[in-house]
């Protein structure tokens, strides 16, 4: 009992004593106040409060809110020290006392300055392009490549893996294949790629999207994929921007411009992006048909495009964002040329100057709407766009040997527009920790006008409307099973075509589709660990007939050949199968991949004699359907520093495809042919660091030999030398490059059918540039993650449609 008594005694002096003490404790205080930039007076979010006792170790802290205040609670008894800081900012440290008395510290507006030292050190973009591989996609950032430095996007996309521009027509080629899909921001225009790709300057380009093997999440047109081009655009705090200007010379001298600026204040980002280009391009060859004819081309393009890009993102809250923009494109062409043509004794036979005058605008209007859920990565979205396109065009065709021609000596006043409608909404659910469902739905509608006035012999004035509507919908479901990541999906899509061709005197031809067409798609990723990844894809994708590929009515000719589209072409299907390797390795990364592609009705190009013209020297040149066949290729590319002043980017790729059909189709018991097509690719860029301040760039490239049912294309070569050096403390950089030194780019032919010829042609592929770059304000402080649009991560439906 007297133990009993004891215990209980001393249970109540413990908690009595504990009691006291409690009591007799420092209470903690706490410290509030905001933060703002010194100069704009703008409040900064995210900022870090950090607080620390006399021996420097780090007590508590917080960060700012959307509005630039704070609110640190928890900080004990005595003297602290309370340090600001912000990236790219200088840090303001401030000492505190807690006391009985002072528990509640308020250290009112707190204005920080930027740190000039740091931003001089700081670059907006990297040093050269850089390639990352993702899931269902390769990203190439576009750094300040010297050798691309003040040209366009088709000069831009001839220094990509996988990636040809045909410089003569401007066609653009993926893995070997044309059919590819060209999107700006992950949106389609109603300019032809090979026209597009000449008005957009490289500077304003942010990064590439190679897009091989897309999901069902994304438009299936394109049987070699989607190339994505990604605009600049920044969400900088306060506001920032850059310059480009430069000249180039060649045979002639261009020159270019751009900006890209941002003005970021409290919820709203406002961007904007200009680029200019302007100049004379020279290109001339010569096609010698063999005991026939030989004819030599000369021709000027006088270019002058205006890209103009303005928007803004609005940060409703932490769970609504709305966003817009604009794209406004404005090009005028002129372009004069000739043709003289000798027959097989030397004597001239056709002296036939050309021009063309055209103008082009392309206005596209976004806006998009996002509502995230309480769970993380749920959430709904709504975009919509509308674009237009407006490409006048008169062209003067002579013959001053023969100026009584009336097939030879005609006009052409062309009046084209397209229009494009696109609405989509797409909803992502993490269904589970390890689970994603994704579902969208999407309407597409373009429409296509076009009025051709001729006064050419035997050609009649003709006029068309060409309309699509499609509509679609998708899920994708996926998982992941520990290393492993699974995503399944099917696109189910109603296509429906009506064109209506008209002409005058002769009658209308009405071509009409209406397709229904399921597009499954797997997706298989593997992580055995952090420096090695494996991946396997499968997805079906279409290849529809074009407006020029379908239009019967002649689209453009020379003195030999017409040009005409027709309309009994058929879809081209692609069933699509990928495996993809890539290892993480000390100084970089490789990637080593392979594909295959079962490719049903083949579309190509060709040519035959004209059955109309009595002389059997004119060439029709048209589209057709081929029997089906294989593709299949290897990719290699890798991404390494090998030293510390060298950095080298090189990729190599091979692939192979069997084509059947006939090159005559003129002749309906012409014999069945077989070509097997073999092409190796390789480039490589090295950058080398001199000093602090200047910068060497050697980039090389080689194009193998291609052949098809009619043509055989040589290699292709080039070398090209770009130097940087650093000025105004890193703000400012000058840019020296010449391309092509040993003049060795060319496109040189030859073929058997229908005719026996060869030909070259040449262009200003050996040129000389000097430019300048200025970038000017804070330039790297993040307020908000931008959007999945701008971020190369879409996750909505179709994603890029």
């Amino acid at each position: 009992m007297r133990k009993l008594l004891l215990l209980l005694v001393l249970a109540l002096s413990t908690n009595s004593f504990a009691q006291m003490k409690k009591e007799y404790l420092p209470k903690p205080g706490k410290i509030s106040g905001k933060v703002v930039d010194k100069v704009s007076k703008e409040p900064l979010p995210y900022v870090n409060i950090i607080v620390r006792d006399a021996a420097n170790k780090v007590l508590t802290g917080g960060i700012t809110d959307e509005k630039g205040a704070f609110n640190v609670p928890n900080i004990p008894e005595g003297k602290s020290l309370v340090e600001i800081q912000f990236i790219g900012y200088k840090t303001v440290k401030k000492e505190i006392t807690v006391t009985n008395k002072n528990r509640n510290i308020k250290l009112g507006t707190i204005a920080i300055e930027e740190d000039s030292t740091t931003l001089e050190e700081v670059e907006v973009r990297a040093e050269t392009s850089t390639v990352v591989q993702k899931v269902d996609r390769k990203v190439i950032n576009v750094g300040k490549d010297l050798t691309s430095a003040g040209a366009t996007a088709s000069e831009l996309l001839n220094n990509v893996q996988s990636v040809s521009v045909d410089s003569q027509t401007g066609n653009i080629s993926l893995r070997g294949n044309e059919n590819v899909r060209v999107l700006v921001d992950g949106r389609p225009t109603n300019i032809p790629a090979s026209q597009l790709l000449k008005q957009l300057p490289s500077s304003s380009i942010k990064s590439i999207e190679l897009i091989t093997n897309p999901s069902a999440k994304y438009n299936p047109e394109g049987m070699s994929g989607i190339i994505n081009i990604i605009l600049n655009k920044n969400a900088n705090m306060g506001f920032n921007g850059s310059l480009n200007t430069g000249v180039e010379a060649g045979h002639y001298v261009r020159y270019n411009a751009s900006t890209n600026m941002n003005y970021k204040t409290g919820k709203v980002n406002f961007f904007g992006n200009y680029g200019f280009n302007g100049g004379d391009r020279f290109n001339f060859g010569f096609i010698n048909r063999t005991g026939i004819n030989f004819q030599d081309f000369v021709f000027t393009n006088d270019n002058e495009s205006h890209l103009f890009k303005i928007g803004a993102d609005v940060y409703i809250d932490d769970k609504n964002t709305f966003s817009f923009y604009t794209t406004q494109n404005w090009s005028d062409n002129n372009a004069n040329g000739r043709v003289l043509v000798s027959d097989a004794t030397n004597t001239l036979t056709s002296n036939a100057p050309n021009s063309q005058i055209s103008d082009s605008h392309n206005q596209t209007y976004n806006v998009n709407y996002k509502h995230d859920f309480k769970k993380k990565g749920h959430n709904i979205e709504f975009e919509s766009t509308y674009s237009r396109n407006d490409a006048p065009q008169v062209l003067l065709n002579n013959d001053l040997i023969n100026p009584t021609d009336g097939e030879l000596n005609y006009f052409n006043n062309i009046s084209n527009e397209r229009q494009n409608i696109l609405v989509n909404l797409d909803y992502t659910n993490p269904v589970s920790k390890a689970g994603k469902l994704e579902l969208g739905l999407e309407y597409r509608e373009d429409n296509t006008d076009n009025i051709n006035i001729t006064n050419q012999a035997n050609f009649n004035n003709s006029a068309f409307t060409y309309d699509r509507r499609i509509v679609s919908g998708y899920a994708n479901y996926g998982h992941k099973f520990g290393k492993v990541t699974m995503q399944l999906g099917a696109r189910l899509e109603q296509y429906n075509i009506e064109g209506r061709f008209n002409v005058e005197t002769v009658g209308t031809d009405t071509v009409t589709d209406d397709i229904f067409t399921i597009y499954p798609s797997a997706f298989f990723t593997y992580n055995p660990s952090e420096k090695n990844q494996f991946q396997l894809s499968y997805s079906k994708r279409v290849d529809r007939p074009n407006i020029q590929q379908v239009n019967p009515i002649r689209e453009w000719s020379t003195p030999l050949i017409t040009s005409v589209g027709n309309e009994n072409l058929l879809p081209q299907f692609t069933n699509s199968v990928e495996l993809n390797y890539t290892r993480r390795i000390k100084g970089g990364s490789i990637t080593l991949g392979g594909f295959y592609r079962n490719i049903n009705d083949v579309i190509s190009r060709v040519t035959f004699r004209d059955p109309a013209d009595p002389s059997n020297i004119r060439q029709i040149l048209t589209f057709q359907n081929f029997d089906d066949t294989d593709a299949y290729g290897l990719e290699l590319s890798a991404n390494y520093r090998v030293a510390k002043w060298w950095r080298a980017n090189a990729s190599m790729d091979y692939y192979s495809q069997t084509q059947f059909g006939t090159a005559d189709l003129s002749n309906p018991n012409a014999p069945r042919l077989e070509v097997q097509n073999n092409v190796f690719n390789a480039r490589i860029s090295n950058s080398f660091t001199v000093s602090k301040r200047l910068r060497l760039q050697l980039f090389a490239m080689y194009r193998g030999a291609v052949e098809d049912i009619q043509w055989k294309v040589d290699p292709m070569k080039m070398v090209n030398l770009g130097a940087n050096y650093s000025v105004f403390k890193g703000k400012g950089n000058l840019t020296f490059r010449v391309n092509d030194i040993f003049n060795t780019m060319q496109f040189q032919f030859n073929s058997d059918r229908p005719f026996t010829q060869n030909g070259r042609f040449k262009w200003e592929s050996r040129t000389a540039y000097i430019g300048f770059n200025y970038r000017f304000g804070g330039g790297k402080n993040k307020a908000k993650s931008r959007r999945r649009r701008d971020s190369n991560e879409k996750q909505g439906g179709g994603g890029f449609f």
